[in-house]
């Protein structure tokens, strides 16, 4: 058995799709539908830089989208791989959920990257910058990392965010309450504390400004049911109910990302190869929580045509 995987924030990279998209028309025609969804030229920022603008969240999530359905598109359409067929099983990380809908057709794609291009702007402006703040906390398990959010908390905002794997979780909140974290959580059992570079407080109950527009731009949306069921970060579970997938996207802009239990559970359904598509984030996290899991990357054409045989 097979998933799809799609990586979220911090995968991109200045020159992200460039090479792809000389060496496949369709990445071309992906970026160039993408660009007319959002009536902005990111090809070529995502292509040029600066990195600066690149990383501002209203545009890092439909770039790091576009690239990554870029390569699934590569794979689908000029490999020849059918992924109802190829994969029993799609998931991404955070913005990547999006991409992994997108992939199996619950929505299109000029739908996808205006999503995202209003959830990176709600995102953004939900929270006055300088005020949250995220930090990895390496060497700490959930329930650590749990124990050291609420030390932290003295009634502001302190939550676990992400639950990546079992040596990191990255916890979100108000900005002194996170100074206070990082502080504490070597002597509460963490190896390190790393203060993240990011722009808003995601995946915490300071996002319900930006989940209110969610919930109100989704409404307008028609969400099919996609190819493969979609596990979903809130509950780490399969998924094909439209409705159901509609609420859980709401749910998760200021859920935590329970990505560590999603890995488990395809691999305890049976998940023997994961497929990364568009980056290489994904994967080391992946062999962390599954280490007999084989991992494989895509993101240069080369990658996609040795998939595309092996499938094929």
């Amino acid at each position: 058995m097979r998933a799809f995987i799609f990586p979220g924030q911090g995968s991109q990279a200045v020159g992200m799709g460039a090479a792809l998209a000389e060496a496949s028309r369709t990445a071309q025609d992906v970026f160039q539908e993408v660009d007319e969804a959002l009536g902005q030229n990111l090809f070529r920022l995502m292509r040029d830089g600066p990195d600066d603008e690149l990383k501002l969240t209203e545009n890092a999530q439909p770039a790091i989208m576009a690239h990554s359905i870029a390569v699934f598109r590569a794979l689908t359409k000029d490999g020849g791989v059918d992924l109802a067929k190829a994969a029993n099983f799609v998931a991404g990380h955070s913005l990547g959920e999006y991409s992994a809908l997108c992939a199996a057709g619950s929505f299109d794609l000029p739908t996808t990257a205006k999503l995202l291009k209003l959830r990176g702007q709600a995102m953004q402006q939900a929270v006055p910058v300088g005020q949250g703040a995220m930090a990895a906390l390496l060497g700490a398990d959930l329930v650590l990392a749990q124990k050291i959010a609420d030390a932290a908390a003295h009634g502001e905002v302190c939550t676990v965010a992400n639950d990546n794997d079992p040596s990191q979780v990255v916890i979100s909140g108000s900005k002194a309450a996170i100074d206070r974290a990082i502080e504490m959580a070597k002597d509460m059992g963490a190896k390190r504390a790393i203060p993240l570079p990011v722009s808003a407080p995601f995946h915490c109950p300071l996002m319900q400004p930006a989940a209110d527009a969610m919930q109100d731009a989704l409404s307008y949306v028609v969400v099919g049911a996609p190819l493969v069921p979609v596990f979903a970060n809130v509950t780490a579970q399969p998924e094909t109910d439209p409705d159901t997938i509609r609420n859980q996207l709401v749910e998760q802009v200021t859920g935590m990302v329970r990505w560590r239990e999603s890995v488990a559970n395809m691999f305890d359904a049976g998940v023997e190869e994961f497929v990364e598509l568009g980056g290489k984030v994904l994967g080391p996290i992946v062999k962390r929580i599954a280490p007999d899991a084989k991992v494989t990357s895509l993101t240069s054409i080369d990658d996609i045509e040795a998939l595309a045989k092996e499938i094929a």
